[in-house]
């Protein structure tokens, strides 16, 4: 059986990656800021604030969840979702690594 491309990247590498491709729609950056607006557990609230159908919020909140950047619960006939804190925290701390490195005091690039 052959090597899928994957196995060439290290595990926060897949990380970053799977983050970033969660937050590569400007529909789930909206709905990440509802959210953070919101601060608490919303039940089909989204809906009300963008100007996409249902399904399509559903979607995107899957395509959130399975990213583990939110997370959500049953609640009677409703999912009520929010923000997972300890992974976003974690998002922040590897994005930040890539975007903002420890500087070095070597003076090797252009």
């Amino acid at each position: 059986m052959g090597i899928s491309k994957s196995d060439h990247f290290n595990e926060r590498q897949i990380e970053v990656a799977t983050f970033a491709k969660a937050l590569s729609h400007p529909a789930r950056v909206a709905i990440l800021e509802y959210l953070q607006k919101v601060d608490s557990c919303i039940c089909g609230d989204i809906v009300n604030e963008l100007p996409l159908a249902q399904p399509t919020i559903s979607q995107h909140l899957k395509e959130l969840k399975l990213a583990g950047i939110i997370k959500g619960s049953i609640e009677g006939n409703t999912i009520c979702y929010c923000i997972n804190k300890d992974n976003w925290a974690k998002f922040q701390v590897l994005v930040g690594n890539i975007c903002c490195p420890p500087k070095s005091d070597s003076k090797t690039c252009c």
